[in-house]
């Protein structure tokens, strides 16, 4: 019996982590013959019909801060984000209403955003000649803006926020362009189908116990974290709350209520013609257990190994998106 065999047997059966048997990537069980496209597609285009009210996520929160300015394309539109003396947040047009000139190279002093030109003030509430605010939200990971003439869609007061585990939590947004639309990335986490075969890094023991209906339009899925020769098995769901976001939430085992939220943000197109998406991951990890105040402390630490983590997945899964938006265009 090897080393590895006898810790496996030795192992506590209450820890939440546990040794992974090595196995080949070749020797999974293939999951063609599940990942219908006929399923996938049922559930993107149920998922079209949900009403943002005009909102995209844009940065993470503690991207614009109250040092200076912020500056987005999102659908095309230039912005330019700060915040104001009470550190709301604040969002308009990137365009000076005087000349032209790109606000967010503007210079941010006590709340109000001056124009490097000409020294136009702006406080972000009043308009100012031919500029005028946005709406916008912070949502503590995520700000937000709404951009009607844009959407098209009746507006809502607040961006449709999915429900967030409560109490100490670490979060952590990654942000990634891709050459796509937003449908091609929600396309890709409709697929959890993929996710041992394309993430051998980060996943295995994946396996989809229920998959979207009309009925009850979400996936469930058995799947075991990697890390490592470790793993962490969890089950976990995969909703799609509006047009541009789906969320995987845990709910069973380690870390239960926490969530990643996935939102794909219109940019425009590129030099190329191509549209491009941002997106957008939050990830918001919460845990009952003790030792999870203390890796809340350890926060500063903890944050850039959870957005390496989203950044790698996203790799490859914008590789995915960007073949399937190809594919799908003839491009």
């Amino acid at each position: 019996m090897s080393l590895g065999d006898r810790l496996r047997r030795r192992w506590p059966k209450d820890w939440p982590v546990g040794l992974i048997a090595p196995g080949s990537w070749a020797q999974q069980r293939p999951t063609y013959r599940d990942a219908q496209p006929a399923i996938i597609n049922a559930a993107l285009e149920r998922s079209q019909h949900r009403p943002t009210g005009n909102w995209y996520a844009f940065a993470a929160s503690r991207d614009v801060r109250a040092t200076r300015p912020f500056g987005a394309r999102v659908a095309g539109v230039e912005l330019v984000a700060w915040r104001d003396r009470q550190r709301r947040l604040r969002v308009g047009p990137a365009s000076c209403p005087h000349l032209g000139a790109d606000l967010a190279t503007g210079v941010v002093r006590e709340g109000v955003l001056y124009c490097r030109w000409h020294g136009l003030a702006l406080d972000g509430q009043t308009c100012a000649m031919r500029w005028k605010p946005l709406p916008s939200h912070d949502d503590g990971a995520l700000v937000w803006v709404r951009l009607d003439s844009v959407g098209g869609e009746a507006p809502l007061d607040e961006p449709v926020i999915p429900r967030r585990p409560t109490g100490d939590t670490l979060t952590a947004v990654t942000r990634m362009v891709g050459r796509c639309e937003p449908a091609d990335v929600l396309a890709n986490r409709l697929d959890p189908w993929h996710g041992a075969w394309f993430h051998p890094y980060s996943f295995t023991r994946l396996e989809v116990l229920t998959a979207p209906t009309v009925d009850d339009d979400r996936f469930v899925v058995s799947v075991t974290f990697r890390m490592g020769r470790f793993g962490v098995p969890v089950i976990a769901e995969f909703t799609a709350p509006e047009a541009r976001t789906v969320v995987m939430r845990i709910v069973e085992g380690e870390g239960a209520g926490s969530v990643v939220e996935t939102h794909a943000t219109p940019i425009g197109p590129g030099p190329d013609g191509r549209p491009r998406v941002a997106v957008i991951e939050a990830t918001v990890a919460s845990s009952q257990r003790p030792g999870f105040a203390a890796a809340r402390r350890a926060a500063p630490l903890i944050a850039p190994l959870m957005r390496y983590a989203g950044t790698r997945l996203w790799r490859d899964d914008l590789a995915y998106a960007e073949r399937r938006y190809r594919v799908r265009t003839g491009g």
